[in-house]
This record gives structure tokens, C-alpha cells and sequence, in this order.
């Protein structure tokens, strides 16, 4: 099936995928979470793939979840199984994009904010241009951090700086994001892609096999409580972005700025 706001293409062993509403600056709408669910789970029936690369454009990876687009999470004429589905859309893909049995490799120039850095800590590797920055800013528009994130990020990271980069909503440029361990790979401006090809031809020289039961392993081992840390999270959000104090960070964060 085509999609609308991502694209794909498959390079012999290598797929590559990319968000595609610059118009938006890639904002994860209800749309492009679906195709982003609705790719990995196609891209999981590949055995002639072994190494997914995602990315966006020179500008940005995603600006995250798109605020116009989610204010289903608190619409109290919607029935509230409705409500559930559209809360529970980003953990849905940033899950199904951590079982994909590919290595999964993330480009990010510009930025990756919010839940676009949610769904590159749900993939195996990140490379950052030197110049891009990445933030989670979920409280500050006054709902709690989801979709699984707060156990990967504090796997890789730790408690204290988990806590530093949700409850601060710092920004942090490449070098520092990468002494944090947030990403793997830093690269010069423009080169985020290339650098993360070179990743990916490191894994396709190994054997596949043994590659997909390792990944399936360490997964295994290292997200053995995550579900069920974050499997409700999306009544927290509902909850939350009900509130009047969010609802004001919100209105505040879309109006036009001068």
C-alpha cells in the first residue's frame, strides 16, 4: 500500500524510510503515526531486509507529536475508547518500531523533539549531526511524558538524568547528547544519513541470523519491565491534557509567534 507522509525504499538488504510533511515540519499526526505503525509492521515480514534507516530532511527529524492534531487526548465529546485509541497511538508505534527483528538506525539533522526523540529511543541506534539538538518539552505543555519512552530513556541514560531531560526540559546540542548516551553517532552537518549508511553496511558485513537473535536478546532483556511501566501511560496523557493548567500550556505553544 502507498503512503502519505512517509516514504519508502528498499536498497537491496536496507530499507530506508522517511518522514514526509515538511509542510508540518514532520510532526507526528494521527496519520503519519499510523503509516509509521502500519510500515514497521510490513517491514517486520522482511526477511530480505536487515537494516531499517529513519529520517526526516536537512531541517529536522519531527517536531514531535503534532499539538493540533492531538486534542482528540482531551475532547470530551469523543467516546472515551476513541479518546484511548488516539492517547495510545504514539506508544503503539514507537513499540511496534522497537520489535522490528532489523537493526534500526536514526538520522537526525536539525532536531528531534519530544516524541520524535521518543521513537528514535524505541530504534537500536541514533546519529546526530553536529549541529542538531534534541528536548523533551512534555511538561512544559503540561502533560507527562509517554508512548514507553521513560523506561528507555532511563536504560540508557540513568534516573537522575531521565529525570533531568523530562522534568527540566533541557535542550541538548550533539556533543552533550552524546556523552549522555542519547545517540550513538555524531556526524557533521548534513552527513547524519551517510554516517548511519556506513553504520548500517557494519551490520549487513555480519551475519544475519546471529545479528536478529542478539537484537532479540538484549531486547528481551533490557525491556523486560517496560510494558509494564508504560502500557497505561496513554490514560495518564488523557488525564492530564484535560487539566486546565495544560490546556493553557498548549494554547500557549500554538499561538503564532511574533
Amino acid at each position: 500500500m502507498a503512503y502519505q507522509q512517509l516514504t519508502l525504499d528498499i536498497e537491496d538488504r536496507l530499507a530506508l524510510v522517511r518522514l514526509n510533511r515538511p509542510e508540518a515540519r514532520n510532526a507526528l499526526s494521527q496519520a503519519l503515526m499510523r503509516e509509521l505503525i502500519r510500515c514497521a509492521h510490513e517491514l517486520a515480514e522482511r526477511i530480505d531486509i536487515d537494516v531499517v534507516l529513519l529520517t526526516g530532511n536537512e531541517v529536522c527529524l519531527s517536531a514531535g507529536a503534532d499539538l493540533k492534531d492531538s486534542r482528540a487526548w482531551a475532547d470530551g465529546s469523543l467516546p472515551l475508547v476513541a479518546r484511548r485509541e488516539v492517547a495510545s497511538l504514539g506508544y503503539r508505534m514507537c513499540k511496534a518500531w522497537e520489535e522490528l527483528p532489523q537493526i534500526t538506525i536514526v538520522a537526525i539533522e536539525g532536531y528531534a523533539v519530544g516524541g520524535a526523540l521518543a521513537l528514535s529511543l524505541a530504534c537500536d541506534w541514533r546519529v546526530m549531526a553536529d549541529d542538531a539538538f534534541v528536548s523533551l518539552p512534555e511538561i512544559a505543555l503540561g502533560i507527562p511524558l509517554t508512548w514507553g519512552t521513560l523506561g528507555r530513556l532511563t536504560s540508557l541514560v540513568g534516573p537522575a538524568r531521565a529525570k533531568r531531560l523530562t522534568i527540566l526540559c533541557e535542550r541538548f546540542g550533539a556533543a552533550q547528547a552524546l556523552a549522555l548516551g542519547l545517540v550513538d553517532h555524531t556526524a557533521p552537518k548534513g552527513q547524519a544519513l551517510a554516517t548511519a549508511r556506513r553504520v548500517a553496511a557494519q551490520t549487513l558485513a555480519m551475519p544475519a541470523a546471529a545479528v536478529r537473535m542478539s537484537k532479540e536478546t538484549i531486547n528481551a532483556q533490557a525491556n523486560a519491565l517496560h510494558h509494564l511501566g508504560g502500557h497505561m501511560a496513554h490514560d495518564q496523557i488523557m488525564l492530564a491534557a484535560a487539566s486546565p493548567e495544560a490546556r493553557a500550556a498548549r494554547a500557549a505553544a500554538l499561538k503564532p509567534r511574533t
